[in-house]
């Protein structure tokens, strides 16, 4: 399980607290994940994956990434 280290994304808002530039993007084995410092909420590259299947509803909708980051 290799973690690299983590970068907070500036502007970002939190969609469960809407704290302003509480969220912080690792990657951990092989997918990316954002977690907010306030709350503690957690999304990931596998939860958007399930979404676009339809098997899992997500809260954040894929129209709401702007992007991914590539250190």
């Amino acid at each position: 399980m290799a973690r690299t280290r983590k970068r907070f994304i500036s502007g970002a808002v939190c969609p469960h607290c809407k704290a302003t530039d509480s969220m912080m993007v690792y990657i951990e084995d092989e997918q990316e994940h954002v977690t907010c410092v306030e709350c503690d909420y957690t999304m990931s590259e596998a939860d958007m994956q399930k979404d676009d299947s339809g098997k899992k509803s997500s809260n954040v909708s894929r129209d709401q990434v702007i992007g991914v980051f590539k250190p």
